[in-house]
């Protein structure tokens, strides 16, 4: 039975891929959906009544945005009546302004268990604060102090299996910690040297902002500059040293290059443990920041290199893509493929220190076709807008991308090189352009959408009511993912991870336009920390709109 799921998913892969392939007609497309938000969008995240959450700083001045009467915030000096954060409704594209009392400049976050987004640090006096924000019609900010033990200023968070969020690194911070702080073990500060065997120097680290992602083993991939280690957070142990990532690039803030956790194939075994690979693309040498401040700018990095690090013996393996681009978004998409979009081609992060920015998305495949290997890399349709220093992208649960932000200045303007951008827009990857192909449509999953750790699950969709599409060999072309919504800053989406469920022979057909297919909710929080996920039906490489489930 798991060759037979084996061979359902390769197949489903594999015709995802050679209709990338022939993909010239299917280039993607953009949509702008509002000129202005009042904001920038510099860090973005997902709630799971699909609102989109997003901020910038609110130390830049006046922004676009007024809060609401008698929401205006003070301090000993100011009165601040301006929002710098603000809650948008991908499908009315209506705004509503919310209320942040601390600096959130270049923090970090993570939606927990619950659904609620959790948001650390920032600036100054919002460097130990941790945010919440409920996902409801009228909820806002709410704000703990002293929610943290070390100012986390450029720091990096990721829900881990029972739940709590561990929060990495940070200008001058070489430790973690965990929040909520609700156990005698979260009030601890935990060191961790290699932040600082990793950093190049204090004015330019090359490490902030450090990649992590949860192994399907329960330990934690820290990547930091060219590093990588394996770290046992509970016993506070390097369980693991990687090779060096080749090439004497630097990968991390400010020579920003941007990571993603490959897609995760489940097993019907759940006593195996899933292979784990990462993918970091991107970066600049070392030295181009200081260089680009002295007017000099370094053309970026075009490499790429993939790690198993569940391996006995893992080794990089480099891979170059069709442009050289520093500050750029990794984004999984609904299928498995890796959507790479926004950043510049010279320089680095920073203020007003890249030139040219890079328009074009370009489409990843992350698995070649019954072990031939294929070109993986498909440059898609261009942007109008540069998307610099300061830019976001986040996955939308129709399989649209949001992309806004690029501030590449102190404050707001709008008059130099690269102005500051209020905008939003989506692009649509080539998958939603196929009008030949039909799209599923989920109507259930039983028992229902509150999913326990290894419970075997139904999956109801609706495939090709009323058009005129062959669907005799359905059960050949269908695969089922969960995707985690990430919390997206500075290049990196925090969390994001896809898995693709094991399923239990081929889809059935329950009525004319109706099928079913059986399979396993992910085996324990290792492989799926709890929480909230999109889950889509992909079928012939065209994906559902999400249906949210909860796995606890």
């Amino acid at each position: 039975m798991a060759v037979k799921i084996l061979v359902f998913l390769l197949l489903a892969i594999c015709f995802c891929s050679s209709l990338a392939l022939s993909s010239q007609i299917y280039q993607g497309k953009w949509k702008l959906l509002k000129r202005s938000i009042g904001i920038s969008a510099m860090h973005m995240a997902l709630l799971p009544n699909d609102r989109i959450i997003t901020f910038d700083r609110s130390d830049f001045g006046p922004s676009n945005i007024t809060l609401p009467q008698g929401k205006c915030t003070k301090d000993l000096h100011t009165t601040d009546c301006y929002a710098h954060a603000v809650e948008f409704d991908p499908a009315t594209r209506n705004i509503r302004p919310l209320t942040i009392l601390t600096d959130t400049w270049c923090s970090s976050g993570a939606l927990s268990p619950e659904g609620v987004l959790v948001q650390s640090g920032g600036y100054r006096l919002g460097e130990l604060v941790v945010r919440y924000l409920k996902p409801c019609l009228d909820c806002d900010w709410e704000e703990d102090p002293n929610g943290l033990m070390s100012p986390r200023w450029y720091a990096s968070n990721q829900i881990l299996p029972n739940g709590k969020i561990i929060v990495v690194g940070g200008r001058f911070q070489f430790s973690y910690e965990f929040i909520p702080k609700t156990s005698v073990s979260d009030s601890k500060l935990y060191q961790l040297p290699f932040l600082k065997e990793t950093r190049r120097s204090p004015q330019i680290p090359n490490n902030l902002y450090p990649f992590l992602h949860l192994s399907t083993d329960g330990n934690l991939f820290v990547f930091a500059n060219d590093r990588a280690i394996l770290l046992d957070y509970t016993r506070n142990r390097v369980v693991r040293n990687y090779p060096v990532l080749p090439g004497g690039i630097s990968r991390n803030y400010p020579s920003t290059g941007s990571s993603v956790l490959l897609p995760v194939t489940l097993s019907t075994n759940s006593r195996t443990t899933p292979d784990a690979e990462i993918l970091i693309c991107g970066g600049t040498l070392p030295d181009s920041n200081k260089n680009a401040d002295a007017g000099v700018f370094v053309p970026a990095s075009k490499s790429c290199g993939r790690l198993k690090i569940t391996s006995e013996n893992p080794n990089w393996v480099m891979e170059e893509m069709p442009f050289n681009r520093v500050m750029g978004d990794m984004i999984l998409l609904p299928t498995g493929d890796v959507l790479v979009i926004n950043g510049a081609a010279k320089g680095t992060a920073g203020w007003g220190v890249a030139r040219e920015p890079v328009l074009n998305p370009v489409l990843y495949r992350t698995i070649p076709c019954n072990g031939v290997e294929i070109n993986k890399f498909e440059i898609l349709s261009p942007s109008t807008i540069p998307r610099m220093y300061h830019s976001t992208a986040h996955l939308l649960s129709d399989g649209r991308v949001l992309v806004g932000g690029s501030n590449p200045n102190i404050n707001y303007n709008f008059s130099t090189i690269f102005p500051t951008e209020l905008s939003l827009e989506a692009f649509y990857p080539p998958y939603l352009l196929m009008s030949n192909k039909s799209r599923p449509l989920i109507t259930s999953i039983k028992p229902g959408v509150l999913l326990e750790y290894n419970q075997n699950i139904s999956i109801e969709f609706v495939l090709g009511a009323g058009d005129n599409h062959d669907h005799a060999h359905v059960g050949d072309n269908i695969y089922v993912t969960m995707v985690a919504p990430s919390f997206t800053t500075h290049s990196f989406a925090m969390n994001q991870r896809l898995l693709i469920l094991a399923l239990d022979g081929p889809v059935r057909k329950i009525g004319s336009w109706n099928h079913a297919v059986r399979g396993h909710a992910p085996a324990s929080g290792a492989v799926a920390p709890p929480g909230h996920y999109q889950l889509f039906v992909v079928h012939e490489g065209i994906p559902s709109k999400a249906m949210w489930v909860k796995i606890m």
